[in-house]
């Protein structure tokens, strides 16, 4: 099994720590890999704004990155307009699921994404919790065009509470993750990190079986399913564990710099 590996990193608590910090250790693993021709790429639910922030975090101005749990691919490039240009956007119309879940959750928080900019949200989130412009709108507002992804907190309720609503509206028409704080992300339908991934392999020539992906969340189960080495940080949900190949360290531990060196 020869050429190069496609590498597909989680961000938030898988290459950075929960207060945004790469070690500088897993920082030049990184550029080493890159370096040696393989393709590292980022895989995360993050907007692209905030994605591309973490790839320049990284020390790279090239290369690729999938945004928004994989409705968003995007191609790093210092020398386009804004540092990156679209590669793939796929979108789509979010107006069943704002009316199910506002019926449901009358105090629910919706933001839906505006590509490379920020949100555009019913009412404010708690701070810190998104990044770029954010315009508060009408309900009816969010529901006007297609779009990449849509966000839903519900800040009152638990998470075991909100699983268990969303499970019963069951909305088919739609990808779904549960995050870790009553967070609900929504995608196109069938799309997820490891659709867009396995989109992006194709175009890349990389053998299936030259594949690795590392994260930590419940948006990382297709992904690590999806690679032939899937590597579940010390610390994620138990889920995520269950269907990893392996289990590496905490973030605490930087337990990615591990296997980074594996693959060198």
């Amino acid at each position: 099994m020869t050429g190069p590996l496609l590498v597909a990193l989680d961000v938030d608590g898988t290459l950075l720590t929960y207060d945004g910090v790469i070690s500088d250790a897993t920082r030049d693993a990184v550029g080493e890999l890159i370096s040696a021709g393989h393709h590292v790429v980022i895989a995360t639910g993050r907007s692209v704004h905030g994605t591309v922030d973490v790839w320049r975090s990284v020390g790279q101005v090239e290369g690729w990155a999938i945004a928004s749990n994989g409705a968003v691919t995007v191609r790093i490039d210092a020398e386009a307009e804004r540092g990156w240009e679209p590669h793939e956007v796929i979108t789509f119309d979010p107006t069943f699921a704002i009316r199910l879940l506002a019926e449901e959750f009358p105090r629910v928080r919706f933001a839906v994404e505006v590509l490379g900019e920020g949100y555009r949200l019913n009412t404010e989130f708690p701070p810190g919790e998104l990044t770029g412009t954010q315009t508060v709108v009408s309900l009816d507002e969010l529901c006007v065009a297609p779009v990449t992804r849509l966000v839903v907190r519900a800040p009152d309720l638990s998470d075991e509470d909100f699983d268990r609503v969303v499970g019963r509206l069951g909305l088919h028409d739609v990808t779904y993750s549960v995050g870790y704080t009553a967070w609900l992300d929504i995608a196109p339908s069938g799309i997820t990190k490891a659709s867009a991934l396995e989109t992006l392999r194709r175009e890349l020539d990389v053998g299936p079986e030259r594949t690795v992906a590392i994260g930590d969340g419940r948006n990382d189960i297709e992904m690590l399913t999806w690679a032939a080495r899937g590597v579940a940080m010390g610390h994620a949900v138990p889920e995520l564990r269950e269907v990893a190949d392996e289990v590496t360290g905490t973030i605490d531990d930087d337990g990615v710099l591990a296997v980074l060196r594996s693959l060198l």
